[in-house]
């Protein structure tokens, strides 16, 4: 198995020092300001670290994630806010409209944009171990549950954090609906390609890879759809990339139609001409692309010398209908909850924040045009025989 993906660049943001002067009276505040400030910085350091599994980066999450649950959370009770929520101002770029940040002065923004990208880092680390010439069978099920894993936290921070914000997202921002749902379809595809190519490699009953085949590229073409109305200028290369793997899949469900085949190979050709977004690469000299020409026109052939040679059966003028519904493999999110408020957190320590000596120029809002320098992400060199680099 060895597939190629699309990645839109990750978030970048400014950098937050949790330093609240004045306002901070005892120890234990202090301290949890400290573990905030390094946790947050670790983290944004894994996020470009290729020596990274899901381990370190679970265990690096949620240190950060529940000691920021107490600016978000009011001790013993998850219903009511914490008094600490709107102290801090967070910056944040979007994926797609390059590095102009979005300013919130709301802890929640921080827990979605930073669950954001920790959804983002497991996309890549499944399309690292995904572009392998060689992969072994634990490391595609690891692709397959990375995937998964993404599609989760994606599917999460849309229904039960996004909905918080005083200020909505505005069109073609990462916490839009719309691109919620395209990031979330997107894993379920990839995840689902996975699948398809364990099915094939065991030899399964052709009707059942077709139907998964067929589903794979709804999901495709569902991801492609949900981004229709956003602007070409940062969309158009991540829309060729849905529209592609459509195609692709359906020339898998029917290899005895080469239009599909065509128009597939033409859009990898437009993909690696179309700027924006994500990496540059010329899907079409990929192994993953240049494998499938084959695999369809050896197919045909071996079923049309056999028939002549062997079986002498009646060649139909159209092809059967497959049953196209798909009743195992079908890919599902995996359930995502952030971790549990730190035990750090007591009612000395929340204490310990006099919101009464708080200066009063802390709460100006920041200017949101100034830019966020971008993350600096490692430039991943392409597999032998892979033809494309992945971000």
């Amino acid at each position: 198995m060895t597939h190629w993906f699309h990645r839109n660049p990750l978030k970048a943001t400014a950098p937050v020092s949790f330093n609240y002067y004045g306002m901070i009276t005892g120890p234990a505040a202090s301290k949890i300001c400290n573990d905030l400030r390094s946790s947050r910085t670790r983290l944004l350091e894994l996020f470009t670290d290729l020596s990274c599994n899901p381990e370190t980066m679970k265990n690096a999450a949620d240190l950060y994630f529940s000691l920021l649950q107490g600016f978000i959370n009011s001790l013993g009770d998850s219903t009511q806010e914490s008094k600490l929520r709107y102290v801090q101002s967070f910056k944040w770029t979007d994926t797609l409209q390059g590095h102009v940040p979005s300013a919130q002065q709301d802890a929640v923004f921080e827990l979605i944009s930073m669950g954001f990208n920790v959804a983002l880092w497991y996309t890549k680390y499944a399309s690292r171990l995904a572009g392998k010439e060689n992969i072994t069978e634990d490391e595609a099920k690891e692709v397959h549950r990375s995937l998964k894993i993404a599609a989760g936290i994606f599917k999460h921070l849309k229904e039960s954090h996004i909905p918080k914000l005083l200020t909505p997202a505005e069109k073609g921002q990462d916490l839009e609906a719309r691109l919620i749902d395209a990031y979330v379809i997107q894993c379920q595809a990839e995840a689902q390609e996975v699948t398809i190519a364990r099915a094939i490699e065991l030899q399964h009953a052709p009707g059942l890879i077709a139907a998964l085949a067929y589903e794979t590229a709804s999901f495709y073409q569902r991801a492609d759809h949900t981004l229709s109305s956003l602007e070409p200028a940062y969309s158009a290369k991540w829309r060729k990339y849905l529209h592609l793997k459509m195609c692709f899949y359906t020339a898998y469900v029917s290899p005895s139609n080469p239009t599909v085949y065509t128009e597939a190979e033409a859009l990898c050709k437009e993909y690696g001409e179309t700027k924006g977004p994500g990496p540059t690469a010329k899907p079409s000299g990929h192994l993953f692309f240049r494998k499938l020409g084959s695999l369809v026109k050896n197919t045909l052939d071996k079923c049309q010398r056999e028939n002549g040679f062997i079986y002498f059966q009646k060649i139909p003028t159209e092809a059967p209908q497959l049953e196209l519904k798909a009743n195992y493999g079908l890919v599902e999110p995996v359930p995502f909850e952030f971790p549990p408020m730190s035990a750090h957190w007591t009612p000395e320590a929340l204490a310990a924040f006099d919101l009464t000596k708080r200066p009063k120029d802390d709460s100006v809002k920041p200017k949101p045009e100034e830019e966020v320098k971008p993350v600096k992400e490692p430039d991943i060199k392409p597999q032998k025989d892979t033809g494309c680099s992945v971000s």
